[in-house]
């Protein structure tokens, strides 16, 4: 598992987990469930704020919010052209 903050523009993740508890409800409220799949979109010039994809609709976070959602990295299959 690694932090949102650390996931690269469209790469796709599954929400695991929250690292602090007093921003739990307010992630919880902007659709940033556990189970969820969310997908950085883009990132700003000095990494703040992250534009993300979650529950359908498009969301901004700053890096010390999303430094405290944990996800684990959804991997694209490879195709071979052989």
């Amino acid at each position: 598992m690694i932090r949102l903050s650390a996931l690269g523009i469209g790469k796709k993740a599954i929400i695991r987990s929250f690292e602090e508890d007093d921003i739990y409800l307010k992630l919880m409220e902007m659709g940033c469930v556990p189970g969820e799949m969310v997908e950085v979109q883009k990132i700003a010039l000095f990494g703040d704020p992250i534009s993300i994809s979650v529950a359908g609709y498009h969301l901004s976070l700053r890096k010390k919010e999303a430094d405290h959602i944990w996800v684990e990295e959804i991997l694209e299959k490879q195709t071979s052209l052989y």
